[in-house]
């Protein structure tokens, strides 16, 4: 069961209204006869109605805030399709977006050799090793880009 289905359908408050939910829409119809039978026998004290109404407005901020990710993720999405289109297409969006904001500006990152751009993000690292004579990083932000070209050269 996904949490943001659960929080969308969260409606039967007491442990006693369970029986006469419907809970058809986010768990399987086995599922729903072990809740109800396991809510019927628990021992557990009742909620209050202060508590409900906390945990429903903990709900509903969860739910807004899911919202708004989402709207973000697509706004990012679009911004660097027209910004790096080649970009997001090798590194995705999200990692895209951080090379560009760590080097200043596009311009900034296409004019970084390609070993520069390998540690962007690791200079903390990369420091560190040099004064303690230890090996260097071998790759900064690129290192979350792995799932992403894997994905994009199985399914294209």
């Amino acid at each position: 069961m996904r949490p943001f289905t659960y929080l969308t359908n969260l409606s039967s408050g007491f442990r006693t209204n369970c029986a006469d939910t419907d809970f058809a829409a986010i768990l399987p119809e086995d599922l729903e006869a072990v809740l109800k039978a396991a809510a019927e026998i628990s021992m557990g004290t009742e909620i209050s109605d202060s508590d409900i109404a906390h945990i429903h407005s903990l709900c509903d901020q969860v739910i807004a805030i899911t919202a708004y990710r989402t709207q973000l993720a697509e706004y990012l999405s679009n911004r660097m399709k027209a910004i790096a289109p080649n970009l997001t297409a090798l590194v995705g969006e999200l990692v895209g977006a951080r090379l560009i904001s760590h080097a200043g500006s596009l311009l900034s990152l296409a004019k970084h050799p390609a070993s520069t751009v390998q540690i962007l993000g690791a200079e903390k690292a990369l420091f560190r090793a040099l004064k303690t004579k230890h090996d260097t990083p071998k790759y900064g932000l690129i290192y979350h880009v792995c799932v992403h070209l894997v994905c994009f050269l199985f399914f294209t």
